[in-house]
């Protein structure tokens, strides 16, 4: 006879908690110890879409963001497959760590750690390059000239490396805003299923599905014609971003 021992709690995961987890990524709640982070990173993310949407169908073949398609693509160009520019590859990697190495300097440079201060100093950097990407397209025709398109994989490559960069030295869960490999793994291997404590599948899927809406909005204005457009709604999701890490650079809380 199998009995129930009536002091034990059920705590695996339910519907109603991923779905509250992943409300409190959208919109964290002020005991939350990362603060407003996990939102502003979802913004990070939606650019993300956007920004390799425009890389990919306007720049020939060439991520901006996701440096595992690069290396993958370098070899299919070197390998003879047409349609891929083996130059573009290696330097939209190059203005990546170049990017990234600016990331880095700049959370060397916040020397108290203050992530509020953090973010707003990279989110700024990051907007200015990314509309001067966008001030190169609408100035220019699709398809690219090749020193335009050079031009534009540099300023994205770098814009990207930084986002990258700052991602990872803010270090909110899940919210890599870039690399989904590792949060898709996640969802399987830290399940219940899989014999672990649970995948907050709630808040990684938040992050699948802001890459997946970023880059279907990408893919949709480029349809329209709208290319350029494309790098201003990056823009502004950054411009956003910059608003909020502004009223958060002065906070106080432990957060931060």
């Amino acid at each position: 006879m199998t009995t129930t021992n009536p002091d034990r709690t059920d705590t695996r995961p339910t519907l109603t908690t991923h779905l509250r987890d992943a409300w409190r990524t959208v919109a964290p709640r002020r005991d939350d110890p990362h603060g407003p982070l996990p939102a502003l990173m979802v913004l990070f993310t939606l650019v993300t879409g956007l920004v390799d949407a425009f890389s990919y169908l306007e720049l020939g073949r060439v991520f901006v963001a996701n440096m595992t398609g690069n290396i993958v693509f370098l070899s299919f160009a070197l390998g003879g497959t047409a349609g891929f520019l083996w130059w573009a590859s290696i330097l939209a990697v190059l203005a990546f760590l170049g990017g990234a190495l600016v990331g880095g300097r700049i959370a060397h440079a916040e020397s108290s750690g203050h992530r509020g201060r953090h973010l707003l100093t990279a989110a700024s950097v990051q907007t200015v390059v990314v509309f001067a990407a966008f001030l190169v397209a609408v100035s220019q025709h699709a398809p690219y000239s090749t020193a335009a398109l050079a031009t534009l994989v540099i300023l994205l490559g770098a814009a990207m490396g930084l986002q990258n960069a700052t991602a990872r030295a803010l270090a909110v869960p899940d919210m890599t805003t870039t690399v989904l490999t590792l949060t898709l793994t996640g969802i399987s291997a830290d399940s219940t299923a899989a014999g672990g404590a649970g995948s907050r599948i709630g808040r990684r899927l938040v992050t699948v599905a802001s890459m997946f809406l970023g880059a279907l909005s990408g893919v949709l204005l480029i349809h329209a014609g709208d290319g350029p457009e494309v790098l201003l709604a990056a823009t502004g999701l950054l411009l956003a971003t910059v608003i909020a890490a502004a009223f958060t650079a002065r906070t106080t809380a432990a957060w931060a």
